[in-house]
């Protein structure tokens, strides 16, 4: 069977996050959505999203396919369903869509569909600020799921645990004089990750492959560092996307950020208004501020977006694509893609010099800025262009 993820009717909800990749591609947990759907399936997944990320991000449809809501995270009973569909099937929670089957250029008509009903407890993303709220649940799955029937890597004796089963080590991890307590939920290190002296963590809490902790950090729970990130200072329920850095002391909480994001030093976000009410936040698809239900809230930032040192981010701020913040004073707290300056004032940053930027940045990692990459944040640049001022 082939296995199609698609985006849904909340993939504006997600911007900015998903202005340049497919909901299936965001990283909760441990995993990407994607990657959890492809261990729990068995087999490899492609994606319908928008037609400018179609060239990086293709469909491949056969005469047999099984549409997946890529926004809903998989669990083993609702993947045994999804196994078992058959044509003209399709799998609803109440009114939302979980999956259907569907025959290749053949038009899907639910009205003759048979209507199977799931009726268990599942994750669903539907706003940004759900990423990181449902980060410590996705990351104990992922934790289950990676680890079941293996053993961890030898952790030294100089680092001291709680709760070790729920402890996991890939190979090649270095860690020394350090913390470890998963006494409130699992610790998972990637394969070629380093835990530099000094640093306490509790989970949950997953590291992925070439990340990096620097000495004396503090982890207060539900964080995950992406692939090649780098985290240091006071972190607290943050998911740093991949080949991100937050590399010295300030607070991040209750935050997501994109994948070649850069956090200056010292800087600082509030997660909480000082009248302790709801926070507040710029979402797309709504175009206005909407309330989020969260008295904790802190940054969401788009991907190959920076910050310099001593920067100030509001409770609740909404950072675009490749937007570069400094300079005292708090700025506003949506930040439209492609923007240059901070509370004194934000013009236009040059598609250029973004590229250039991006280009630099990519190559540190040992990774490509590819010409799909360009066309992207081309097309994003266009696209956004209406929220900056004129």
């Amino acid at each position: 069977m082939n296995y199609i993820l698609f985006d849904g009717e909340y993939r504006d909800n997600l911007l900015p996050l998903t202005y340049t990749k497919p909901v299936a591609d965001l990283r909760i947990g441990i995993l990407t959505i994607r990657e959890k759907w492809e261990k729990y399936l068995g087999f490899t997944t492609t994606t319908v999203t928008e037609d400018y990320l179609a060239g990086k991000f293709p469909m491949v449809e056969m005469e047999e396919n099984v549409m997946i809501n890529a926004s809903i995270l998989p669990n083993e009973g609702l993947v045994e369903l999804i196994k078992a569909i058959n044509p003209n099937e399709a799998i609803f929670k109440k009114d939302e869509l979980i999956a259907f089957y569907a025959k290749e250029q053949e038009e899907v008509d639910f009205d003759n569909y048979k209507r199977i009903e799931y009726n268990d407890e599942c994750i669903q993303i539907k706003h940004s600020w759900d990423l990181f709220s449902y980060n410590g649940k996705a990351l104990e799955a992922d934790f289950d799921l990676i680890t079941k029937d293996r053993v961890s890597a030898p952790i030294p004796d100089t680092v001291h645990c709680m709760n070790k089963d729920r402890i996991f080590l890939e190979e090649d991890v270095e860690i020394e004089i350090g913390v470890l307590n998963a006494s409130k939920g699992a610790i998972y290190i990637g394969k070629h990750a380093q835990v530099m002296e000094g640093s306490m963590i509790r989970g949950p809490f997953a590291m992925g492959e070439h990340s990096v902790v620097k000495m004396g950090t503090k982890v207060y729970g539900p964080t995950t560092l992406g692939p090649k990130s780098k985290i240091g200072g006071e972190v607290n329920n943050a998911i740093f996307s991949g080949y991100c850095s937050k590399g010295h002391d300030g607070y991040l909480g209750n935050a997501v950020i994109g994948e070649w994001c850069n956090i200056g030093a010292d800087s600082n976000n509030s997660n909480l208004k000082n009248n302790y009410a709801n926070v507040k936040i710029w979402e797309y698809s709504a175009q206005k501020f909407v309330d989020t239900g969260l008295q904790f809230c802190g940054l969401i930032m788009g991907d190959h977006s920076k910050c310099g040192i001593n920067t100030m981010f509001n409770t609740g701020t909404v950072i675009g694509v490749s937007a570069n913040i400094y300079g005292s004073n708090f700025p506003r707290n949506f930040i439209p893609s492609f923007s240059w300056g901070g509370a004194a004032g934000l013009t236009t940053y040059a598609l250029g010099k973004a590229f250039e930027t991006a280009e630099l940045v990519i190559d540190r990692k040992h990774e490509d800025f590819t010409d799909e990459d360009r066309s992207i944040m081309k097309h994003i640049f266009e696209i956004s262009a209406k929220y900056r001022a004129k």
